[in-house]
């Protein structure tokens, strides 16, 4: 059984190797998300997950280097001057979006474990004159940001990747403001077979340690955050499934798995989990009360 810090460097390094790779591996670099082409203002054509002509301006590493399976700020209704968290901000697409809908009064920050994201997104940052977002480098389960001080928590396919989901939600709630929302986007599982979730590349692919709807939604519940729903599902298809396993084999197994033929039975294990595994857009948010006080 792995500790939750190896499982953790495990998942940092399997990042730090699908960055140096756009469009493939990890959460699908689009795979199974419905990838789109966007063509951007320089020229380059990006792939997309959940997102519109909105990306188009932004620098094309951060969009290309993007490994989500949604689009958490979608009807987010942010408002200029907010303060936006993003977990696991990744080469920094979200913190971008979000740049622009909090506008120069607003503050966005990027919370990464990983080296190579942070300085991906501090370069693409940097490219788009975007003062007022930062990034720290942590663990989604230990924020390093202030008690009370965050108005929306965004995530993209990446709280499926704790070992620890709990602290996750715990945290959430703690840096919230109080009337703070939360917008994430993540997978979903049902059933799946115990041996499948203890292979690394489907852990690292988003769909090994990720939980059930029910159980994310009992989760931030129980951090003490309210109304917590979902208000989109993506249930993938089996072609879908296959694609995003095939993507992950590592490079050096690729040359036997043509050489044997063994892509049936790749599609044949997507066939079999077809209908368990989804994308959800979680919502919740941190109650708004005052204590009264008492002659």
């Amino acid at each position: 059984m792995k500790t939750s810090d190896e499982i953790r460097d495990r998942v940092s390094r399997a990042y730090a190797q699908a960055v140096s790779q756009p469009g493939g591996g990890c959460c699908g670099g689009g795979s199974a998300c419905g990838p789109e082409a966007i063509e951007s203002s320089k020229g380059v054509a990006v792939q997309t997950a959940g997102y519109g002509e909105e990306v188009a301006d932004l620098p094309a590493d951060a969009v290309v280097n993007s490994f989500g399976c949604g689009n958490p700020l979608a009807y987010a209704d942010v408002r200029p001057g907010e303060v936006v968290l993003d977990l696991g901000s990744g080469a920094g697409i979200d913190l971008l979006l979000a740049a622009k809908k909090v506008g120069p009064e607003g503050r966005v920050i990027g919370v990464d474990m990983t080296d190579e994201m942070i300085a991906r997104a501090r370069r693409a940052i940097a490219t788009a004159g975007a003062s007022q977002v930062e990034v720290r480098k942590g663990l989604i389960e230990e924020l390093p940001v202030e008690d009370g001080s965050v108005d929306l928590v965004i995530s993209n396919c990446v709280i499926n990747l704790s070992p620890e989901k709990e602290r996750v939600f715990r945290e959430i709630a703690r840096v919230l403001k109080p009337g703070g929302r939360v917008s994430i986007s993540d997978i979903v599982v049902e059933r799946l077979p115990g041996w499948l979730r203890r292979l690394p590349t489907v852990y690292d692919s988003c769909v090994g340690g990720a939980i059930s709807e029910k159980k994310y939604l009992a989760g931030l519940t129980a951090a003490g955050l309210v109304e917590a729903g979902v208000t989109e599902r993506l249930v993938y298809e089996r072609a879908q499934l296959a694609s995003l396993a095939l993507s992950e084999i590592p490079a050096r197994w690729k040359t036997v798995v043509r050489r044997l033929r063994l892509e049936w039975l790749v599609r044949r294990l997507a066939a079999s989990i077809e209908g368990r595994v989804w994308s959800a857009r979680f919502v919740a948010r941190k109650t708004a009360f005052e204590r009264r006080q008492t002659a």
